[in-house]
């Protein structure tokens, strides 16, 4: 027995290496925090995330970061490393506010290099270190934290905005953020029908594409709500006229329609062809349009990402007085 306890204690020890050398850093016990790319461009003035583009949030102000590294789905997509994937709760439960907190004491800590940065710009440095955004959405399964609403609460009361990234397979949760409302909820979908979402998926969840569709029966429950789909060749790239009815089904406030990328262990399973050009994904986006009542207003080629709506809104882009 104490043999086997070692090995696992060495097999964790090997994995959280493993996390800081890919740029992670753990907070507590079971939550993560890593620096965006998007987040080091904006601080030199390079380049800002497509949720910039879209809903105005400051990419420079950003905290990637996961309440868990568990998860009930192994995408063939995920640039994360699906090795280490367990579908249900194991060991302590941090408390929300020692979660955010200690994201953002790692997001700034991570940060520091950047003022010896030439390229930095002086006004962007100074506000790093104050963070006004959270992206719950870095890896895991987020909706796996049992104290999911109470952390959700604490980001608002902080005066932050908190996006929430959800594949949808525990709808309990998702229900009962209905009274704790992320800033904006994303549901993630990875295929217009079960065959296609399993495929792409890869769900160790039973009954994962019913799950998924009893959230998405929810989702205009939560003020700001998103249908997001990452799309695969060779996958889910494919059958727009099926999309365009599961869109139509469900109506999200927003639908955002983005290309695979060839990036981290994701290489590992598939092959840089799986990737959809922009102008792919801008055709593809098209073919939806026409079969819904949706149309496409946005779009970021760098990231290969598509918006469509019913009616651009006044205040889609948010506005922040800051900290």
């Amino acid at each position: 027995m104490a043999i086997a306890l070692n090995v696992m204690e060495e097999q964790k020890d090997l994995k959280e290496k493993k996390r800081h050398n890919e740029g992670y850093r753990l907070v507590g016990n079971h939550s993560a925090v890593k620096i965006c790319a998007y987040c080091k461009k904006a601080i030199k003035g390079e380049d800002v995330c497509y949720k910039n583009t879209f809903y105005g949030i400051e990419s420079w102000r950003c905290v990637q970061m996961s309440p868990t590294f568990f998860c009930d789905h192994r995408c063939v997509f995920c640039w994360r490393d699906i090795d280490y994937v367990w579908p249900k709760w194991q060991g302590p439960v941090d408390g929300p506010k020692d979660i955010v907190e200690g994201c953002i004491k790692a997001h700034v800590e991570l940060l520091q290099g950047f003022k010896g940065n030439s390229k930095a710009i002086a006004e962007k440095l100074k506000e790093m270190g104050k963070p006004l955004h959270f992206a719950i959405s870095l890896t895991g399964e987020p909706t796996m934290y049992p104290r999911l609403p109470e952390m959700i609460d604490y980001i608002k009361e902080k005066g932050m905005t908190a996006f929430l990234v959800t594949n949808g397979t525990i709808p309990d949760m998702v229900e009962k953020l209905i009274s704790h409302q992320p800033t904006q909820l994303y549901i993630s979908v990875y295929g217009c029908n079960k065959e296609m979402h399993q495929r792409t998926a890869n769900p160790i969840t039973k009954d994962a594409w019913e799950k998924l569709n009893k959230s998405l029966s929810i989702m205009n429950k939560f003020n700001r709500n998103v249908m997001r789909l990452t799309l695969v060749k060779g996958y889910n790239f494919m059958d727009p006229e099926g999309y365009a009815a599961l869109i139509e089904k469900y109506k999200p406030m927003f639908v955002e329609a983005k290309g695979y990328s060839f990036v981290g262990h994701s290489q590992e399973r598939l092959e840089v062809n799986n990737m959809p050009y922009h102008h792919e994904i801008i055709e593809f986006t098209k073919k939806i349009a026409e079969n819904s009542s949706y149309k496409v207003i946005d779009s970021k080629e760098e990231s290969r990402v598509v918006l469509l709506v019913r009616e651009d809104f006044e205040g889609r882009k948010m506005e922040f007085e800051g900290l």
